[in-house]
C-alpha cells in the first residue's frame, strides 16, 4: 500500500482514450517538485492488443484497485475520456477527497461517451477505434512538431465498448470537483467543456490545446496545486 507521509493528498493521474500513463511523463516531475506524490495508471481499454475488449467498467475497476492501494486522501485528475471511469470509480472510493476534470467528460449517471457524441461515435460491445486522424493537429496543436509526432506514435487503439458503457454513478454529486477548461482545444469544443464545467464546484482555464500536460506542464502543475489547495 502506498503511504502518504506529507500534508498533501496523493494525485492519481488518469489518462484519456488512445493514450497511456506515458502521457504524464512531463507533468509528474513538475508535481513532484511542488511536493506532491503523483502516481499514474494504464487503462486497459487502450491497448495494442487487437483482441482487447476491456470497457469503461474495466477501466473503473483498475482505477478503484489503484485507489485501494493508497493510504491517505487522494485527488483524482482525469483527462478527456478518463473522466468517465474516474467518475465511476471514485463513487466507490472513500479516500477520494477531490476530482479534477482536465478537458474531461464530467457526465452524469446513465451517460456514456457514445450517447454524448450525437452519433459521431459507434457503440457496441466489440471492436476497436483506430487512432484519430491528424492527432498532431487535433490532440497536440500547441505541442512542438517533434514531440507531437513522438506522442502520436505511442497512441493505441481504443475499444468501442469503453465508449458505450454508461455511468452507473457520478462521484462528483458527492465529492467536490474542479474543471480545467482548455481554451484552444481542437477535439473537445470549449462550449461543451463549459457545459460540463457547470457541474463542478470551481472552474479554471488554460490557454492550451487538448494536451497541456505536454505543451505547458509547469503551468498545469501550478494550476493543479492552486486548484487542490482551494478545494
Amino acid at each position: 500500500m502506498t503511504s502518504v507521509t506529507h500534508g498533501k493528498p496523493t494525485i492519481l493521474l488518469v489518462h484519456g482514450a488512445w493514450h497511456g500513463a506515458w502521457c504524464w511523463d512531463k507533468l509528474v516531475p513538475e508535481l513532484t517538485a511542488q511536493g506532491w506524490h503523483a502516481i499514474t495508471i494504464d487503462l486497459p481499454s487502450a491497448s495494442a492488443d487487437a483482441g482487447s475488449n476491456a470497457g469503461m467498467y474495466d477501466d473503473a475497476r483498475a482505477i478503484r484497485e489503484r485507489l485501494d492501494s493508497i493510504d491517505g486522501p487522494v485527488t483524482v485528475l482525469a483527462h478527456s475520456y478518463g473522466g468517465l471511469p474516474a467518475t465511476e470509480a471514485a463513487a466507490q472510493a472513500p479516500n477520494v477527497s477531490h476530482l479534477v476534470y482536465l478537458s474531461a467528460f464530467q457526465l452524469n449517471q446513465g451517460d456514456s461517451l457514445a450517447s454524448q457524441s450525437a452519433g459521431q461515435l459507434p457503440s457496441g460491445d466489440a471492436g476497436t477505434l483506430p487512432v484519430p486522424d491528424s492527432p498532431a493537429k487535433h490532440l497536440y496543436a500547441d505541442v512542438s512538431a517533434d514531440e507531437a509526432a513522438h506522442a502520436a506514435e505511442r497512441l493505441r487503439p481504443q475499444t468501442i465498448r469503453s465508449f458505450s458503457e454508461p455511468l452507473t454513478d457520478a462521484a462528483w454529486n458527492t465529492i467536490t470537483s474542479s474543471y480545467i477548461i482548455c481554451e484552444q482545444d481542437e477535439i473537445l469544443p470549449v462550449a461543451f467543456q463549459e457545459a460540463m464545467a457547470s457541474r463542478a464546484d470551481r472552474t479554471h482555464r488554460l490557454p492550451s490545446s487538448h494536451s497541456p500536460f505536454l505543451s505547458m506542464p509547469a503551468e498545469l502543475a501550478r494550476l493543479i496545486t492552486a486548484t487542490v489547495a482551494r478545494a
